[in-house]
């Protein structure tokens, strides 16, 4: 697949998550127009659980159905052979100045940025998280324009906004991350299936051979084993929150929950007609199912958390729920590690 340059203008990408849309967007402009997100998702081994120790958010338990922060886009790039750059700041100016040499040059830029002071982001979505990702592709006075991938349109964010959001404080601040491709060469087919299969074979290793008991499917598995004791040990009250943040996390903020699943089965769509292997299309509907069970899941925790389910079975019901859930996903994890792509 050859490319020339990159386009001439760039173009907004309205995705269902952040960092994928991020992804899509500078490689499209990049010229790889093949790119859709679930393309990025799935090479950027992006599907994921941790229920992470020690680190609450919005006093709740911190959980992700995604991959770390900028790993998508990392290992995107890397699969694709594309240079990359990335920094970090510690000076609030120094970070500034670098932005505007890019975007005076033409250059979009991904930065990783804070939610809770996003003035464009409605209220009731304006949370204390950090690692949402946008893309900065132009200035308009002291107006920066910004694809925000998961809103309808391009919208605007002032000098003093975006620096705010470039440096919000709190778990995994962004420290005025930017990021973007570097050098692109000419992409071949042969090159996205080795990209596909490398993909594959890291979320595997993620999913199921991580040591310990908090991350990976035995991570979905020792949060059901706490939502079991929340009640006793935590009283009604704080154990709905409890719940009720798992739902945010897994339905209002980007890490994901059933909606990646449902995002990695499409991947594997699109990856069996790379790959001419129809079992990939088949495996994909083992994430479709698991998919619609963490949204019935969410269903469940919602409901105890706006006080229409208050008994033990009830939390014993969605422990149950998680560890069915558990149970698919191995499953079909274990399925892909059978393949062996590209050996």
């Amino acid at each position: 697949m050859n490319i020339d340059s990159h386009t001439d203008e760039f173009r907004h990408v309205q995705t269902a998550h952040c960092e994928n849309g991020v992804t899509t967007a500078l490689l499209r402009y990049h010229g790889l127009d093949f790119m859709t997100e679930p393309l990025a998702f799935g090479m950027g081994s992006g599907l994921f659980y941790i229920q992470i120790p020690f680190l609450t958010v919005n006093n709740g338990p911190a959980i992700s159905f995604r991959t770390m922060p900028g790993a998508i886009f990392k290992r995107t790039c890397k699969s694709l052979g594309v240079e990359v750059t990335r920094k970090k700041f510690s000076n609030v100016a120094a970070a500034e100045a670098f932005l505007d040499q890019k975007v005076n040059k033409g250059v979009p830029v991904g930065c990783q940025v804070g939610v809770f002071h996003l003035t464009y982001f409605p209220k009731e979505y304006r949370f204390h998280f950090n690692a949402h990702n946008l893309i900065v592709f132009g200035r308009e006075g002291d107006d920066y324009r910004i694809s925000d991938p998961v809103m309808e349109d391009v919208t605007t964010l002032s000098k003093p906004e975006l620096s705010r959001v470039r440096f919000a404080q709190g778990p995994l601040a962004p420290k005025g991350h930017i990021y973007f491709p570097e050098k692109v060469r000419p992409i071949s087919d042969d090159m996205i299936r080795q990209g596909i299969a490398k993909g594959i074979s890291r979320n595997v290793r993620d999913m199921l051979k991580i040591p310990g008991n908090f991350a990976g499917v035995d991570g979905i598995r020792h949060t059901a084993g706490h939502i079991r004791k929340w009640r006793d040990k935590l009283g009604l009250k704080k154990a709905s929150l409890y719940l009720g943040q798992i739902v945010r996390m897994q339905e209002e903020i980007g890490t994901g929950g059933g909606g990646f699943r449902f995002l990695y089965g499409a991947f594997l769509e699109e990856a069996s007609a790379y790959m001419q292997d129809d079992r990939l299309s088949v495996i994909s509907e083992d994430f479709t199912k698991a998919g619609d069970m963490w949204r019935a899941s969410a269903i469940k925790m919602a409901g105890v958390y706006k006080g229409r389910l208050t008994e033990q079975k009830d939390f014993d019901e969605i422990a149950d729920m998680l560890v069915d859930i558990r149970a698919v996903e191995k499953e079909a994890f274990e399925k892909l590690s059978r393949l062996r792509l590209g050996k």
